[in-house]
């Protein structure tokens, strides 16, 4: 006889233990978790990244045991453990004889067509639920946006201030005046005030890394197992936006684009794995943001520059993923195609911004958002790797990159490979900006002012080559500024001996 049990399954990115699934205990109910090698391989990820989501599944199915729910965990190292969503569900809905199944509304594409095949195929009534973390719909973006060539995240954010009521005064307008504070967070670090303490607690995590080594799951980075920095559960997560608030909002603002070789940090909060796998809730985050410039505990600037990363740009690109795919993983507008140099995977070039953003990268799963943009993806779009390998990478290296962020961010915003829809213009420079903004031209083996010969800055001549090359796509856009009226007041012989240098720096990416 058929029993009423319902299956509920939690994936590895709901780990939010204040979902309404769980303010009732269910004696015909089963919450259903596998770590499972489908989402170990389907790109190289990074050992943190592994670790992290795991020992974040095993902590909620605790915590939900000792609150009485029933849990069917599947660890990767179990004999039972098919290591695949269908067949591990197959199984379990056959152990308990389920009568229903359920799931929240899965965030990466593949995932939801996987479920969605999955289910049209049961022979038992299904529902998908809503995950309870955006602020928006899949389609709130779409629809914001109707008949728009261009996608202005601008636009967008500020329709987002309004209707959430976030940094507005009683008369509807933007607090202190402006909507946007950008232009007083751009300050270079000169070494003050100090980066902040890491404030996160340690954990050991060596056995489930040795259980995860054991499966034969294949990944890269420095593990850190020992002493393993990201937050196990949501009260670690608050206690890290307590700290990061107390810490680090005060100058998050004026700093937010500077890069040190002294100071990885700075004053980043490290919250997006904590968002991103939904132990924290944006509007959580940005409450108490906006409550700390409330009681002046932070500068105008660093609240509204901090909240326009959550409730606009988070927001934003997960609105572009949702209506492009499937299609979006292949733009390419530039046709760019060559390798990864084979430093992506140990860091180990003589561009010391390079090696120092990579070796971040490698040793702590993350890198902020200069680092990903303005070193390490400026280089890619320059060079002419190819965006799909690029995308690969970020995805598996990032503790907090999931697909439906990771992708606009890397494709649209780093790459320009959809050709504007996201970004306004291409997001490239030469070594001045890095200079500029960093450390780390001081001791590096390349020349940062000169663009010709074996010790220029790489940067440089790919810098006016890119533009050379790409004139036909890019000399229209109103955004780029003086690029193009300087090239065309340049001697041919010098573009040519630019474009001569650029080919010699694509020949040997590998030795740079």
């Amino acid at each position: 006889m058929k029993t009423d049990t319902t299956l509920r399954l939690i994936l590895g990115d709901q780990l939010n233990p204040e979902h309404s699934w769980f303010r009732h205990r269910h004696a015909d109910v089963v919450y259903v978790m596998m770590e499972v090698r489908q989402e170990t391989d389907y790109v190289l990820h990074h050992a943190q990244k592994i670790i992290a989501i795991f020992a974040g599944m095993r902590e909620l199915a605790r915590q939900l045991r000792a609150q009485g729910h029933r849990l069917h965990y599947l660890k990767i190292s179990d004999a039972r453990n098919r290591q695949s969503l269908p067949a591990n569900l197959d199984d379990a809905i056959e152990h308990f004889d389920a009568a229903e199944f359920e799931y929240q509304m899965p965030d990466e594409y593949r995932l939801e067509q996987q479920l969605a095949r999955y289910t049209r195929n049961l022979p038992i009534p299904s529902r998908m639920v809503d995950s309870e973390h955006f602020y928006t719909r899949h389609d709130e973006a779409e629809q914001l946006f109707e008949g728009r060539k261009h996608w202005l995240m601008e636009h967008f954010y500020r329709a987002m201030r309004v209707k959430h009521g976030v940094l507005m005064d009683a008369a509807g307008k933007p607090q202190g005046g402006k909507w946007n504070y950008d232009h007083d967070n751009r300050k270079s670090w000169p070494g003050t005030p100090p980066q902040p303490d890491d404030f996160r607690p340690c954990h050991d995590h060596s056995a489930l890394w040795l259980e995860i080594e054991a499966s034969g799951a294949r990944s890269f980075g420095e593990t850190n197992a020992a002493r393993f920095a990201w937050p196990l559960n949501r009260q670690e997560a608050l206690q890290q936006l307590d700290g990061f608030i107390e810490h680090a909002l005060p100058h998050f603002g004026e700093f937010q684009d500077a890069m040190s070789s002294r100071a990885s940090r700075l004053f980043h909060s490290l919250l997006s794995f904590a968002l991103n796998t939904k132990m924290l809730n944006p509007r959580e985050v940005v409450q108490a943001v906006e409550q700390a410039w409330r009681e002046g505990r932070a500068p105008l600037a660093s609240a509204e520059g901090f909240i326009r990363q959550v409730l606009g740009w988070r927001e934003y690109v997960r609105g572009v993923y949702w209506s492009r795919m499937p299609g979006y993983g292949q733009e390419n507008v530039f046709g760019h195609r060559l390798p990864l140099p084979r430093w992506f995977w140990d860091g180990q070039t003589g561009m010391r911004c390079l090696a120092s953003a990579i070796g971040d990268s490698l040793q702590h799963a993350h890198a902020h958002h200069i680092h990903r943009l303005m070193v390490i993806g400026n280089f890619a779009l320059l060079a002419g790797l190819d965006p799909q390998e690029l995308h690969e990478w970020y995805l598996g290296v990032y503790i907090d990159a999931f697909e439906w962020v990771e992708m606009p961010n890397t494709l649209g915003m780093s790459q320009f490979a959809d050709g504007g829809l996201l970004a306004t213009k291409p997001y490239v420079s030469s070594a001045a900006y890095i200079d500029r903004m960093s450390d780390y031209c001081k001791g590096c083996r390349y020349d940062r002012k000169a663009r010709i010969g074996e010790d220029a800055c790489p940067f440089n001549a790919l810098y006016w080559d890119f533009f050379s090359r790409n004139e036909a796509t890019l000399a229209g856009n109103p955004r780029i500024g003086m690029v193009y009226p300087q090239l065309r007041k340049m001697e041919p012989s010098a573009v040519q001996a630019l474009r001569a240098q650029a080919d010699a720096v694509r020949a040997r990416l590998d030795t740079l």
